[in-house]
């Protein structure tokens, strides 16, 4: 009962006002109808028949969803349900007035109906008009919005709508001409981007505001351009990827990240053939705590495997790893070093797949600790392949890097060993494969995380060289890019990554300086601090001894390797384990460099095993070995 009569309540002054709207709609057309002069005749029918009009219109109204609504919020479904009521009523009344004999003129009729719904609409949508002029917060952050496409018309009917978000807008920028000169929600429209250091300071604006979900580093680049002339911050949303398919809101703009202007469009995946590789199958990935490990775990996840296996040595990493999966998946607390218990693990999981992307990949440390490079890059590289070809597992992805081109120092030399200890054990009729790419951005340890730090430090921030450049990939583009290369082994290849143009490390580092709104050298220095043992001042993307050819995917180039005798690799490597046991760091790492050396100079070898061979290779490297 309560609900009954806070209904009527709610509706009551608005059927009043609808009452009203009909017998003002029909006596003024009658009015004029008469030339001002209405006979007494039709004045009488009219007041007779007037009754059967109202009760037609609120019918209908109450048939259409015309009460019970919030008007605050009506759209153009509510101004469609207004109309069709004004039909229905018309409609009515028009087949019904001749029936009877206080029949009034058609003309009236007709019109008289729709003139009654426009009025009714009128007095709804005012409630709607009269919320949105609400008074402006002269305090509001005065907002210029780049952008007057879908996700700008939703940011501003949002900042209009809640002037209690602190921020009001005030012109849309945008490089369209066919929308400048135009008014987006009674927002003047402008351009172009040339000019937004001018229309800031036009329109007085305090803010840019980038409502471009799909916007590149190429036109974000620009726009920062433009508001450090006009010297105000800017807010971007986030990649379309990233709002899940939600509208963006005022909410959801942030502070310009660093890897807003060093990642890339998207790149394209053939989604339906990595899903045909996993899905259903048993996947194991080594290193799945890792920046690279879990997300190609949460990628995987998303294809449906059968089981899917996340092995990795920390215990934190790998428990945080799995709050970002979806799906079932167990969690492997192992070592790759760990050469038995990677035999009895590929023994009883028996999988199908399996990514290796644990290693050890910071230069400096692993300069000056060349040992554990070798236990985990190579000789647990070397623990997963031949594991591997003990279960037969079918496809194995090794992740390299950009490092293992001309090798110079223990990660690069490592992890050409991990490429060639991958290419000599992989059995006949697999598909195993390494891929390459350079640094990841926002991954542990790497340059934009530590030069974040050190500005939140006050500075300075230590620059090795001012010539020094490096390739950098978003985590989610170069998982995407590895699963995909996956695809497209035919066993044996190396897949190198279009990593897009290498950037100057000290032009990032004044960047990342500028986008904190600070001053590159007053406020915050940067000193430079040599190159360190191992460094090169720019990477390679391949070796003068292999060939390169393009694949089905733009971003993907195969490369054919040159495998060293596989004798030199098994002496080799047994050399190292012997080194490394003895705890002999320096002569480990000379031996890994000249080992790497000596191989980028032999002639090409031809990798074709026999069964007898891959047998005799197993029992050289059984699991009591090291």
């Amino acid at each position: 009962m309560e609900r009954v009569l806070a209904r009527i309540r709610s509706d009551g002054p608005v059927a009043f006002f609808d009452v009203l709207v009909v017998v003002v709609s029909f006596m003024t057309l009658l009015f004029i109808r008469f030339n001002g002069s209405i006979p007494d005749t039709y004045t009488e029918r009219l007041y007779s028949f007037l009754p059967v009009i109202v009760a037609a219109h609120m019918v209908a109204n109450w048939m259409w969803g015309n009460y019970g609504q919030i008007w605050r919020h009506a759209s153009i479904a509510e101004a469609r349900r207004i109309f069709l009521a004004g039909a229905t009523a018309g409609a009515f009344i028009f087949l019904v007035n001749p029936m009877n004999d206080l029949s009034i003129p058609r003309s009236v009729a007709v019109i008289g109906s729709l003139g009654s719904a426009v009025l009714m609409g009128v007095v709804r949508f005012q409630v709607r008009l009269m919320g949105s002029r609400k008074q402006v917060d002269r305090s509001a952050t005065r907002v210029v919005v780049v952008g007057a496409g879908e996700a700008g018309a939703a940011i501003l009917r949002e900042m209009q709508r809640r002037p209690d978000n602190g921020r009001t807008p005030v012109v849309v920028v945008d490089d369209d001409p066919r929308k400048q000169g135009r008014n987006l929600l009674g927002t003047p429209v402008v351009g172009s981007l040339a000019t937004l250091d001018a229309v800031v300071h036009e329109y007085r604006a305090e803010e840019v505001l980038v409502a471009i979900p799909s916007a590149d580093q190429e036109l974000i680049r620009f726009v920062i351009q433009g508001a450090e002339m006009a010297s105000v911050p800017v807010k971007v949303l986030p990649p379309v990827r990233d709002l899940l398919g939600n509208a963006p809101t005022v909410r959801d703009a942030r502070d310009v990240k660093i890897e807003d202007l060093l990642g890339r469009t998207q790149v394209a995946t053939d989604i339906d053939s990595i899903r045909a590789t996993v899905h259903g199958k048993v996947v194991l990935i080594t290193g799945a705590g890792g920046s690279i490990g879990s997300e190609i775990s949460r990628q995987v996840s998303q294809c449906q495997p059968g089981r899917l296996l996340l092995l990795d040595h920390d215990e934190t990493h790998l428990h945080d790893a799995r709050q970002l999966i979806e799906g079932p998946n167990e969690l492997v607390l192992a070592d790759i070093r760990d050469r038995e218990r990677m035999i009895e693990l590929f023994a009883e999981a028996r999988p199908d797949v399996v990514f290796h992307a644990a290693a050890h990949k910071h230069v400096p440390l692993l300069e000056a600790h060349p040992s554990e490079a070798i236990r985990t890059n190579v000789l647990g590289t070397r623990n997963v392949v031949d594991a591997a070809v003990n279960s037969g597992v079918g496809r194995l992805v090794f992740i390299s890097s950009d490092k293992a081109v001309r090798p110079s120092n223990n990660l690069g030399y490592s992890k050409w060993l991990g490429e060639q200890l991958v290419l000599h054990a992989m059995p006949p009729g697999a598909r195993w494969c390494s891929v390459r790419f350079g640094n990841v951005l926002g991954s542990r340890g790497s340059v934009i995380p530590t030069f974040a730090r050190q500005i939140a430090e006050g500075g300075p921030l230590t620059v090795t060289d001012p010539r020094m450049t490096r390739y950098f990939m978003s985590v989610q583009e170069a998982v995407q890019l590895v699963l995909q290369a996956s695809t497209l082994s035919q066993g044996g290849e190396i897949f190198m990554l279009d990593m897009g143009e290498p950037v100057n490390i000290l032009e990032l580092a004044e960047r990342m300086v500028r986008l904190s709104g600070h001053q590159v050298g007053t406020e915050i220095p940067i000193t430079f601090s040599g190159i360190r043992q191992g460094e090169k001042l720019a990477e390679d993307l391949q070796n003068p001894e292999e060939t390169a050819s393009p694949t089905a995917h733009p971003s993907i180039l195969r490369l054919t390797p040159r495998a060293v005798p596989v004798t030199m690799l098994d002496d080799g490597t047994r050399s190292l384990a012997d080194l490394v046991t003895q705890r002999a760091d320096h002569h480990a790492a000379q031996r890994m460099a000249a080992l790497a050396e000596a191989g980028h100079n032999t002639h090409p070898h031809h990798l074709e095993f026999d069964a007898v061979e891959l047998s005799e290779r197993r029992n050289r490297w059984s699991p009591s070995t090291t």
